[in-house]
């Protein structure tokens, strides 16, 4: 329904884990609208217009479903997040006997707002933090700037790039978060200058954590977000060199909504794929019905 929803490889993965294939470069459309990566505001955008009343919102987590309630948004599921349903399929995927070093992840911009930051000076945080060796990974769009790819390359660290986001019909941003999982777990540690999905993706396979450096700016960053003041309020005990593991794992689980793994069953109804069911709510609670025959 929204091009969002096949981001990174999402609606695939959701594909996959209803048993569902079309071949390699066609997916199912999801009624709906898929949350495509953390977010502390409602999991959508403060500008989330095209999101089209009365249709549903994926959202990973009770607090979004919540908060979207609260600043008039409505037609919440809470279903997890997508990388949650990775790990449930690939539970090994990735796994090395021994892990090393620290891969970091520079907050990044996107097509429509570049991030403004002094490259130079987050080289020399990382290199003062850091004891091992170094993986970074930046963004499509960064990566493919050779003005901001050197200062890391000349720093010694293995520069990577999981890929391109992708699309419904494009097969480039399909094995995105499998790329992204199989890096994870080689290494010891994952790091950025903010808190941001990547984190929390770590915790949950068994990274260290840690959040420092220069936060970077957005360009027309939005006010609704709270900046990193909000970030550091709610979020202290997960800032700093080093986190506390059993913290970020559990915070982790949390905000990426393992709790709330919803059954093939009831996901293909959610997302329209199953035509002979449709979904109800009974006293806050997600019923699956099959349609009686007239």
């Amino acid at each position: 329904m929204d091009e969002s929803n096949h981001w990174y490889g999402h609606s695939r993965i959701f594909a996959k884990y209803c048993g569902i294939s079309r071949g390699q470069h066609h997916v199912p459309r999801i009624r709906g609208f898929v949350q495509h990566g953390w977010n502390y505001l409602h999991g959508f955008p403060p500008n989330d217009r095209w999101c089209t009343p009365g249709y549903p919102r994926f959202v990973w987590s009770q607090a979004l479903a919540r908060r979207g309630w609260s600043m008039g948004r409505r037609g919440h599921y809470v279903i997890g997040s997508p990388w949650a349903y990775l790990l449930t399929m690939e539970p090994d995927l990735g796994r090395t006997p021994v892990r090393e070093g620290t891969i970091w992840y520079p907050f990044h911009g996107w097509e429509k707002h570049a991030v403004h930051g002094d490259h130079a000076r987050l080289v020399d945080e990382i290199r003062s933090v850091e004891t091992g060796p170094v993986t970074v990974c930046l963004y499509w769009l960064e990566y493919r700037n050779p003005e901001i790819r050197k200062w890391y390359e000349k720093a010694g660290f293995r520069v990577i790039c999981h890929g391109e986001r992708g699309s419904r019909w494009e097969a480039k941003g399909r094995d995105f978060l499998r790329r992204q999982l199989t890096e994870l777990r080689r290494h010891r540690r994952v790091a950025s200058n903010r808190l941001t999905s990547a984190i929390f993706y770590g915790a949950s396979v068994g990274c260290e954590v840690a959040v420092y450096g220069d936060p970077m700016t957005l360009a027309e960053e939005r006010p609704e977000y709270g900046g990193t003041s909000r970030r550091l309020r709610q979020w202290p005990e997960l800032h700093g060199f080093s986190v506390d593991a059993r913290t970020a794992r559990d915070i982790a689980d949390h905000e990426l909504g393992f709790a709330h793994i919803t059954g093939p069953e009831e996901l293909r109804a959610l997302f329209g794929w199953d035509t002979g069911r449709r979904v109800t709510h009974h006293r806050g609670l997600l019923v699956v019905e099959r349609e009686r025959c007239a």
